[in-house]
């Protein structure tokens, strides 16, 4: 592991007499990297369309894989039918997408509608109670699901296969279901040598958290070998590449009012991302002078809001962009480095199903998304989306080798295998503004383990001090 490489080696302490010479240099490992991130580029936008049409396909798409699964599971004889052709007490399986009806779930028409008076509603952490309903529909009707499924922990958005039968009032009770699973994987190439990709989330900058900064610096310092004795520096040079998945500004930059000021009020005062912006640009440059780092956008971060988030513009880092080292790329992300196939998104996708449902771990989020075979199964219903008319971009097609997600509020990691013998690292990235953590993925091993700058803590008058962990 990385603070195995990192370990003092024999007189290498910054406490040991510096020698004569100028010490040895280390040569940064530098890996093949492409990015496979064209399907989430929007192009030519229009948001004529109706949202119909990306529930349209992504059914249209997940039916046959569905049914192939069912056949699998329940017997290549297993009958299956559309909702227009059921009939009742007929034991079948049918393909649907799920539908969560949820009283709690925030609506403007009822909070605009005149007739009832509604006040809007407080902000909940979650938005599930024991009135909410499944429906399951397909192309043409829809029907209402009772059995053994669990309605706390489903999604609207998801596509998945119920086996069952119609009873007489007209409601499925369900015996079984299945989704989609692990889509095939390519085989992960054979590594020499221990080599790390670097994962960074909220960095928040442009917060009133000055002492983020001093971690924030330590990181920098870290990953350029400004850090540390000689072991320190050649475990840096084993870091071939950061990623910044996400928020990288802090919420407290919006400012939701400009647009509703008087212009003379807002004349001479200037919005709180520049100064961020700039200070971000400062922090780029100290990086890609010295490894290759991708730079995705988050839900805080000046682009567009809804998914997929296309790159930040090359002219908000004037210094930094003149480096080919820095790569601006959108949010979800997916790139082969070394071969290892990296798939995750800044985190919206993750924390919008925690609201609604059950789940609360972004570690299990992020492995139900991968067993539904969907980055983002809430949207278009409670997460913002573009409207794509011919195909979903978020369907998974192919299996990663680490499956990532930003901005959580711990670092939470572990390996799930699938049914064909895939072998997925998920990774819950914490937000760095509040953990003062990052996290080292191994490409050879695909372990990982967290990086922690612990700064003054300023709680007491008694002597603190600094420590960096791995």
């Amino acid at each position: 592991m990385f603070s195995d490489l990192s370990a003092q080696k024999g007189c290498s302490s910054l406490l040991c007499r510096p020698d004569e010479d100028q010490g040895p240099v280390f040569d940064r490992v530098t890996p093949a990297f492409s990015p496979c991130s064209d399907r989430f580029g929007v192009g030519e936008r229009s948001f004529n369309r109706q949202y119909a049409h990306i529930y349209s396909a992504r059914i249209m798409q997940m039916r046959p894989i569905l049914v192939g699964k069912a056949q699998q599971k329940w017997g290549s004889d297993v009958l299956v039918r559309r909702l227009c052709d059921l009939q009742t007490g007929e034991q079948c399986c049918i393909v649907g997408t799920l539908f969560k009806r949820m009283e709690l779930q925030p609506s403007i028409l009822k909070e605009i509608s005149e007739e009832h008076n509604l006040l809007p509603q407080p902000p909940r952490v979650k938005y599930i109670s024991e009135t909410d309903e499944l429906i399951l529909e397909d192309e043409l009707q829809r029907i209402k699901l009772e059995g053994q499924i669990d309605r706390d922990r489903c999604v609207t958005g998801s596509v998945i296969a119920v086996y069952g039968a119609e009873r007489n009032d007209g409601k499925f009770t369900v015996e079984d279901f299945c989704t989609a699973d692990l889509p095939l994987q390519t085989v992960r190439p054979a590594l020499s040598s221990d080599r790390f990709v670097l994962l960074v989330s909220g960095l928040g900058l442009g917060s009133s958290q000055a002492d983020s900064m001093l971690g924030l610096q330590l990181l920098v310092d870290m990953v350029t070998g400004q850090l540390g004795d000689q072991g320190e520096q050649s475990g840096a040079a084993t870091i071939s590449r950061v990623l910044l998945a996400g928020n990288l500004l802090s919420q407290s930059t919006q400012d939701k009012d400009a647009s509703t000021k008087a212009k003379y009020l807002t004349k001479k005062t200037q919005a709180g991302s520049v100064d961020a912006m700039r200070l971000l640009d400062e922090l780029l440059l100290q990086l890609v002078v010295s490894v290759p780092v991708d730079v995705m956008p988050g839900e805080y971060d000046p682009t567009n809001y809804t998914l997929p988030q296309q790159p930040l513009h090359r002219c908000m880092f004037p210094l930094s962009s003149a480096y080919p080292t820095l790569q601006l790329a959108p949010n979800p992300f997916q790139a082969n480095v070394d071969g290892v196939r990296f798939l995750g998104t800044s985190g919206q996708n993750v924390s919008n199903m925690a609201r609604y449902s059950s789940m609360s771990s972004h570690l299990e989020i992020l492995e139900e998304t991968l067993r539904l075979r969907h980055l983002a199964p809430t949207a278009p219903d409670t997460l913002g989306c573009y409207p794509f008319y011919h195909k979903d971009p978020f369907i998974l097609e192919e299996c990663p080798h680490v499956y990532f997600s930003g901005n959580a509020p711990v670092f939470e990691s572990k390996i799930i295998k699938g049914p064909d013998g895939q072998e997925v690292l998920l990774v819950a990235v914490p937000e760095f503004i509040s953990t003062q953590t990052a996290c080292l993925v191994n490409l050879r091993s695909l372990e990982c383990e967290p990086v922690s700058f612990s700064t003054f803590s300023g709680s007491d008058d008694e002597e603190s001090e600094m420590n960096i962990s791995h």
